[in-house]
């Protein structure tokens, strides 16, 4: 949910429908105004509005709302809807809007973070709904010539403005896309995965690398101001410099609030869950298309959730469906949807749904124009085999949960470990936490969700459990539950399981004579990579309840069980499957002391070596539970 990518992805790609549009072509048949709309408390938000020229229809209108700026501002500057797929709807004639939420930019009012959502609002009370309310309100009573339908849609931050969109239910407001929603900041989306702190993201959004998204601006602003500064260089060892959680703190200042919020609300407390994105997925009115990326490394969790949430909150809702494809936040909405990181897609998945699902979706609601039989009620890429499929529900109502059980040799296999009290261990250091990429950055990467495991099977504290070569595909569709039986020397620690694809020993590229050229630039070696298809940690004191954390009795044996992500892949004939887990994914995610300490206030000196073991004995089967379909 970083802003340069939902600010930009309006920029990203050239896409290859027939139509050719430019920015004279725009010029000349759209114009602009910037409207201050007034809500019902009296706080007026900034808005732009591209109108069609042409008076020849009806026009529908398609909105965003947005934190990351509706820039550029000034009515003689246009965004740039023409160097994107976005420009089929400007072929269309939509009306394009794009809204300041409540104390961002130009916008009046106070900003709160992922305000919560009020189902029982009264007189002048507000939240982004009845913003959402308000604004269809002024739009379709006050710019000529609309067709009375508003469509709704962003990506990740503007992705949850989207889904408070759909519970304002205006009735003009007949189709809604959240995309990689923000839905919990606790459970699974950026900040926190399972009550562990996602620290790389969390501080690098607040600070510079976010533009200084936390520092307030009372008053509407045009120019964004200026961010913290921060350290720029390795971030692997800035992290593991600074310490404890509270030298980061020192590095944010006072100005920051949502950072005080995120220091101060450790467990998942009502603070927390009044945040959840699903309390507004009741009672939806309009037509939902959920929309997220497999691989993406900031909001995988909101988008599947969110769709559950909806189908569970609206039985016999005609449409509400769901599309996941092999992506990286944000990378549907962009050209290239053909590769991620180092794993092929065999086609340009992104094309595929611009065509496919979003622009007959909008099309259909708002125009009444196409067809949208082709838009199942989950629409899956499998990576593996890189095919789309299907599905009448989601997960699969054929998903067979399939145990996999850790063995003793290294081995995982379908059969239950034999008695004994077998385990393998490990020593978690706080001193040398395990990396979550091989290479030097700065930032944190996108492509480390499909990168090669390989660095980390080598380290003496992630153990690698992994089945024999496959005779058979095996097909994966839906959530994966880790089923740990752990026993560890401290008070608490973390749990990071990798469900990994094995490539065999044999794939890769034409060999290159690179005695010839040595400065030749070699492609990835293929043969044995590791891919990630998926992995999760879980922060140990919550094994029993998020909202009550509890510690370890250090020896003692406890179960501490969780779900990954939903994941849609196909393990290939002659591949592998492994396991690895860890007790570090740095920097991450902060590092547990592994005490049973305040983590967020703690000093170095909490930090200390825990000795973990993993059991697989008949007795205590340790074991990751797949879904497997047909």
């Amino acid at each position: 949910m970083r802003p340069f990518f939902c600010i930009c992805f309006l920029l990203l790609g050239i896409s290859t429908f027939a139509q050719e549009i430019d920015s004279t072509w725009f010029a000349q048949h759209y114009s602009k105004k910037e409207i201050y709309i007034t809500m019902r408390d009296g706080v007026k938000l900034f808005t732009s509005v591209y109108i069609p020229v042409s008076a020849a229809e009806k026009h529908p209108i398609l909105m965003e709302r947005t934190p990351y700026s509706c820039a550029p501002y000034g009515s003689g500057q246009f965004k740039a809807y023409w160097g994107s797929y976005l420009k089929e709807y400007c072929k269309e004639g939509y009306i394009l809007v794009t809204q300041d939420v409540r104390g961002r930019w130009m916008s009046e009012g106070v900003f709160e973070n992922v305000r919560p959502f009020n189902a029982n609002k009264k007189g002048k009370e507000i939240d982004e709904s009845s913003d959402t309310y308000d604004t269809i309100d002024w739009l379709v009573k006050n710019i000529s010539n609309n067709n009375g339908k508003v469509g709704v849609f962003g990506i990740s931050y503007p992705g949850f403005y989207s889904t408070m969109a759909a519970a304002s239910n205006h009735p003009a407001l007949v189709a809604v896309s959240p995309q990689a929603p923000v839905t919990n900041w606790f459970i699974g989306d950026d900040f926190h995965h399972n009550g562990a702190f996602f620290q790389l993201d969390a501080f690098g959004f607040y600070s510079a690398l976010g533009g200084g998204f936390g520092v307030p601006h009372p008053k509407p602003v045009s120019v964004a101001p200026d961010p913290l500064p921060y350290p720029d260089y390795d971030n692997y060892s800035f992290f593991l410099e600074t310490g404890s959680l509270k030298n980061l703190t020192r590095y944010m200042g006072d100005s920051i609030a949502f950072w005080k919020d995120l220091m101060s609300h450790p467990n998942y407390d009502a603070f927390w869950k009044a945040r959840d994105a699903r309390n507004a997925t009741k009672n939806l009115k309009p037509a939902m298309l959920w929309v997220g990326g497999l691989f993406d490394a900031e909001d995988t969790w909101g988008a599947f959730n969110a769709y559950k949430a909806a189908e569970a909150n609206n039985p016999g809702k005609s449409f509400n469906k769901i599309v996941e494809g092999p992506w990286y936040h944000v990378q549907w909405a962009n050209q290239d949807g053909t590769h991620h990181g180092n794993i092929q897609f065999g086609s340009n998945t992104s094309e595929y749904y611009q065509q496919n699902f979003e622009v007959p979706f909008f099309n259909y609601f708002l125009k009444g124009k196409g067809d949208i039989a082709k838009i199942a009620e989950a629409n899956i890429f499998f990576t593996g085999a890189n095919e789309w499929r299907n599905f009448e529900q989601w997960p699969p109502a054929d998903a067979k949960p399939t145990t996999m059980y850790l063995q003793s040799d290294g081995k995982l296999s379908a059969q239950q470990p034999a008695a004994g009290n077998g385990f393998t261990g490990y020593t978690s250091d706080p001193a040398k936490p395990v990396p979550y990429e091989e290479d030097v950055h700065f930032t944190r990467t996108r492509k480390y969700m499909t990168n090669d495991q390989r660095f980390a099977a080598r380290r003496p504290d992630v153990l690698v459990f992994e089945t024999e070569l496959l005779d058979h595909d095996v097909t994966v569709a839906g959530p994966v539950i880790a089923d740990l039986r752990t026993s560890i020397s401290t008070t608490d620690a973390d749990f990071v399981v990798k469900v990994i694809d094995v490539f065999p020993n044999d794939m890769g590229y034409n060999a290159i004579n690179i005695y010839a050229n040595e400065d030749a630039v070699l492609p990835y070696p293929m043969g044995g990579y590791q891919m990630l298809v998926r992995g999760e940690i879980f922060r140990g004191r919550f094994r029993n309840s998020l909202e009550t954390p509890a510690p370890f009795t250090p020896g003692k044996i406890e179960t501490v069980k969780f779900e990954l992500p939903d994941i849609a892949h196909t393990f290939k004939k002659g591949h592998r499957i492994m396991v690895q887990v860890q007790s570090s994914w740095f920097p991450l995610v902060d590092r547990n002391p592994q005490q049973f300490v305040d983590i967020y206030h703690c000093d170095e000196k909490d930090f200390i070596k825990s000795d973990i073991r993993i059991f697989h004995s008949k007795d205590n089967a340790s074991s990751i539970i797949l879904p497997v379909i047909k």
